[in-house]
């Protein structure tokens, strides 16, 4: 063994941190590959996915794209939401440039007529009497709507669960309302005016799970973005739960109060963050990390909000969109952390530390349910039954008053 080869470290580098030589690295397909036929594609296929505000769909098709998959969305005269493959079954012509009626929604080139569940209701260039229309049928998917945000199902047909509640969401108060928003930057420092946030939804979600970048990033890095009692260090416990995990964050504020923050991340891309301001009690809010395709993903959030005061409370005091990109350099957050680990970020490049646990475990229980998904199982979290519909989200800032 030469001099050179013998100062290379455990983890591959020069014993004198030289950047020469240093290995190839690589993203942990499994965990980021979101298409058809991969393993958290299908896992992801398995469970319904917003994919746009209810009050955005309507007569003007829209293109889509999910979980690597290109499709058309459209509302019909009907009030139905519809959700289908892009290419006309005719002859490949995009229903994009479609024209919406009551009935579906019409091919602009020979003016084959789908309806939101494909069926192809009208051929107006074929024989009177035809029943050619009755033996095709334009690739769809199942759409549901529930507070605000439209959900479609592109899993297998017989595995359906039904579209599950939240409980925080429900039973709402005379004097407030469930509000939407998405797709969108908010949620990961962006803001309203970014639809397409330009990385791999795993390293949003799994950001969630890390409860130790907030007394840095959030809180005394360069400002405070939330509250400043957010840079007390906490004493964070991580348990596994009947639809993914959560962590508890115990602090103790200055005014001697014990708080218990408590985020979960529900199985496979839902999470809700308590509130920002350290108001006490169950969070508002129920968020969804969406992918899009292997580097890019869509945020949509729903949340109680006062009608008097409809809205969402922002974290940073100034607009993102706002920050110019050296407003942005001295005054990182969420977004600017995120993006600038790569559009999928390099795993095995990474040094994971005790701080860590919670990316550690969240991956873990991702990868146990895309294999249990492999080897022809359920995943955590669907719903076949309507008395469990209904469930837990758990977050909040839960307070032990001063004695």
């Amino acid at each position: 063994m030469n001099t050179t080869e013998s100062k290379i470290n455990f983890v591959g580098r020069n014993a004198d941190g030289s950047a020469h030589g240093r290995p190839q690295h690589s993203s942990d397909d499994e965990l980021t590959q979101v298409g058809p036929g991969t393993p958290c594609g299908e896992y992801m296929r398995r469970y319904w996915q917003p994919f746009a505000q209810s009050a955005d769909l309507n007569a003007t098709p829209k293109n889509l794209r999910i979980l690597g998959e290109d499709l058309v969305m459209f509302r019909d005269g009907q009030g139905r939401a519809g959700v289908l493959t892009p290419r006309c079954i005719h002859r490949g012509t995009s229903l994009f440039y479609g024209k919406v009626d009551e009935h579906g929604i019409r091919c602009c080139y020979h003016g084959w007529q789908f309806d939101v569940e494909g069926r192809c209701i009208d051929q107006p260039c074929e024989p009177a009497g035809s029943s050619f229309k009755d033996r095709v049928r334009q690739p769809w998917y199942p759409v549901q709507e529930r507070y605000g945000l439209a959900f479609v199902y592109m899993g297998p047909p017989g595995k359906k669960p039904l579209l599950p509640k939240w409980d925080i969401l429900e039973n709402v108060a005379d004097d407030h309302l469930v509000a939407a928003i998405g797709p969108s930057g908010i949620g990961v420092g962006g803001s309203e005016s970014e639809p397409v946030v330009p990385w791999n939804w795993l390293q949003d979600y799994e950001n969630t799970m890390d409860p130790f970048h907030v007394p840095i990033l959030h809180a005394s890095f360069t400002e405070v973005h939330f509250h400043p009692e957010m840079a007390i260090m906490p004493d964070v416990d991580y348990k596994l739960t009947a639809l993914g995990m959560h962590y508890s964050a115990h602090r103790t504020l200055e005014d001697g109060r014990d708080m218990d923050r408590v985020s979960p991340c529900i199985l496979p891309n839902v999470r809700s963050v308590p509130d920002v301001r350290l108001a006490a009690g169950q969070s508002s809010r129920v968020g969804w990390v969406v992918p899009m395709d292997d580097a890019n993903h869509l945020c949509f959030h729903a949340f109680l909000t006062p009608k008097a005061k409809p809205g969402w409370v922002q974290g940073r005091g100034r607009k993102w969109s706002a920050m110019t990109d050296e407003e942005k350099q001295r005054l990182p957050g969420d977004y600017e952390a995120q993006i600038s680990q790569g559009a999928i970020t390099l795993h095995s490049e990474e040094h994971l530390g005790a701080s860590d646990k919670g990316i550690i475990m969240l991956r873990k229980l991702l990868r146990q349910q895309i294999r249990l998904v492999q080897h022809g199982g359920d995943p955590v979290g669907l719903v076949y039954d309507a008395k469990d519909v209904v469930q837990t989200v758990g977050s909040g800032n839960f307070y032990r008053e001063v004695a």
